[in-house]
């Protein structure tokens, strides 16, 4: 039997390269997929995963995408992972382009996606009675909070988009998943929606007990597809114990009382 194939966005590096790796250890295939072409190869060399350098915000790279797909015989699943917070500014302050840019990746890029490998999913659910779409949201999609206006806006959009398509595909053998992470500890997130400021980025887990790191959110991607076909986990909110809301967080170490 043919192994399992794994489409993963957003990987060349966090939860995206993490999930890559976690599938590739579990005997799938994989297409990783991402916009920066060195990590891409450095993640190639190291998992033996296919590689293909493309930017979801682009129809041109997203039909390349399809076009691969189709290549390699298909895709069992689709992770959405792509997506991303740009800076940190009230509503009123904050610039229109960062938000431009937060739904074109964080929402119009997953519904590419989607759209573009809806035919190919499809098909190897005719052939084996299943396929999945896993979505990487955010709990920053259920919860507003100051100066993250423009990202929880996307989130909240994908949230709702993940819903909308599940139940467009009610009575299709696609079980359609949504990841929502809380505080997760990768190399470049805050980073990147801190303009590259290390200290701000830093202090987003400054002293907090044991944050989720990328492996943790992949093991949950990937739990979810390896469930038995009829088993859907709709929605799967991952947060650090030391976190118990958005706006609740503890630092320092955590003691019973």
């Amino acid at each position: 039997m043919a192994a399992r194939r794994a489409v993963v966005t957003g990987a060349s590096s966090g939860i995206g390269a993490a999930t890559v790796r976690l599938f590739r250890s579990r005997g799938w295939d994989v297409l990783a997929v991402a916009r920066r072409a060195a990590k891409l190869e450095a993640l190639a060399a190291e998992t033996g995963a296919e590689v293909l350098v493309a930017d979801i915000t682009s129809a041109a790279d997203v039909e390349a995408l399809a076009a691969r797909v189709a290549e390699l015989g298909g895709a069992d699943v689709l992770v959405n992972n792509a997506g991303g917070a740009f800076g940190s500014a009230s509503v009123e302050e904050s610039d229109v382009d960062d938000w431009r840019a937060m739904f074109e990746v964080n929402v119009i890029g997953t519904k590419r996606v989607v759209a573009a490998l809806l035919p190919h999913l499809r098909d190897r659910a005719r052939a084996t009675g299943g396929a999945d779409i896993v979505t990487v949201t955010s709990t920053a999609g259920f919860v507003a909070y100051e100066n993250g206006g423009g990202y929880n806006a996307a989130k909240f959009a994908e949230h709702a988009l993940v819903g909308a398509l599940r139940l467009e595909l009610n009575g299709e053998p696609i079980r359609v998943v949504e990841i929502a992470p809380g505080l997760v500890k990768t190399d470049e997130f805050a980073l990147t929606r801190f303009r590259g400021d290390e200290q701000k980025a830093a202090a987003v887990y400054d002293d907090v007990p044991g944050p989720l790191v990328a492996d943790d959110v992949a093991e949950a991607i990937v739990h979810a597809v390896e469930l038995p076909a009829h088993v859907n986990l709709d929605l799967v909110t991952i947060r650090p114990v030391a976190q118990s809301a958005q706006h609740k967080l503890a630092r320092g170490t955590l003691t019973p009382r």
